[in-house]
């Protein structure tokens, strides 16, 4: 089977609200144009297309396919679609390449999380029998999960103020004495809501070499999924990501990319993978600076791959994450060779 690796990755600026459709036609564009600018490759040079994004969120029925017009109408195109993060569309176009199948692949992924009622919109993927009808949003399960680990001794509100600051710049003394918005959580705790896209270019690792100088190889790359019920798992855990990492090669590793939309999330996946010290966390400012929905797991691996392309990491992992409370996660290891 062929070697894949990341030749190319764009994403459009995440802001808190576009003027934009639901189908996020007109954030992908634009990135689709960087993409091929920074790559030279055409829409003619891509063998197969996928991508990640949500009829749910976007409020209405076969969004993806609307999301199409993007591309255009010729040359016609082998498309596929993730109803989850557009990680996982990068997964299934991997194997398509290590298959044989195609030489080429783009996977994009979108959300207008500003549009309608999020935190309500992401009930729906709870129990829809005993959960979903209570509707409890997104934050009030994380600050459940928050408070777990800070009875049993796992992590303070200080450790967890650390993060926040790390990412702003802010003093943790300043963020402890923010008011608790979630108690114990706090604003800088909780991802903001971001309307965004990425895109990924992947190709085989030869042909990589002809599109960008370093290609970031993908060396592993593994998804493990914990059970839905909330209470049948230990949520100061997340033993999907240790099942993923103990299937990959983590030596190394200088850098990684997090999907973590609160801050305890961060430190639970560091324990995790094992990141000691000397990791690079989250250069990008991950999660916390911007949480497109559907897009931002892609982005981690698609920042951690831009930084193997610059010189700036040799060995990288990066993670991406679905469900409420860590429950599915993507563990992506990228290298420079």
């Amino acid at each position: 089977m062929p070697d894949v690796a990341i030749a190319g990755f764009a994403k459009a600026p995440n802001v808190r609200e576009t003027p934009g459709t639901t189908n996020g036609v007109e954030m992908l564009v634009p990135i689709f144009a960087e993409v091929f600018a920074q790559t030279g490759l055409s829409k003619k040079d891509i063998d197969f297309w996928c991508s990640g994004s949500s009829d749910y969120l976007a409020g209405r029925a076969f969004s993806f396919i609307a999301a199409v017009d993007a591309i255009g109408a010729f040359p016609p195109i082998h498309e596929s679609h993730v109803e989850m993060d557009a990680a996982w569309a990068l997964y299934e176009a991997w194997l398509k390449i290590k298959m044989g199948e195609v030489e080429t692949a783009l996977v994009y992924g979108f959300g207008k999380s500003s549009a309608g009622q999020l935190r309500r919109v992401l009930a729906l993927q709870l129990d829809p029998y005993v959960v979903t009808p209570l509707w409890p949003d997104s934050i009030s399960i994380a600050g459940i999960q928050a408070r777990l680990g800070l009875e049993a001794g796992l992590w303070s509100e200080k450790d967890l103020a650390e993060v926040a600051a790390r990412g702003t710049g802010r003093d943790v003394a300043e963020l402890l004495d923010a008011p608790y918005f979630a108690d114990p959580l706090r604003r800088h705790d909780i991802a903001p809501i971001t309307d965004g896209a990425a895109v990924v270019v992947l190709s085989t690792v030869e042909r990589a070499r002809d599109i960008v100088e370093r290609p970031a190889v993908i060396a592993g790359i593994e998804h493990r999924v914990d059970s839905p019920v909330l209470g049948a798992r230990d949520l100061t855990r997340s033993p999907s990501t240790e099942a993923a990492a103990a299937a990959l090669d983590l030596d190394g590793i200088d850098l990684a990319e997090l999907h973590a939309p609160f801050t305890h999330q961060e430190l639970i996946l560091r324990t995790a993978l094992g990141l000691g010290d000397g990791v690079q966390l989250n250069p990008s400012g991950g999660a916390l600076a911007a949480n497109p929905m559907f897009s931002a797991g892609l982005a981690r691996i698609g920042e951690a791959a831009a930084r193997i392309h610059r010189g700036e990491s040799r060995k990288a992992v990066a993670h991406a994450t679905s469900g409420p409370a860590l429950q599915q996660n993507l563990v992506t290891v990228l290298e420079a060779r």
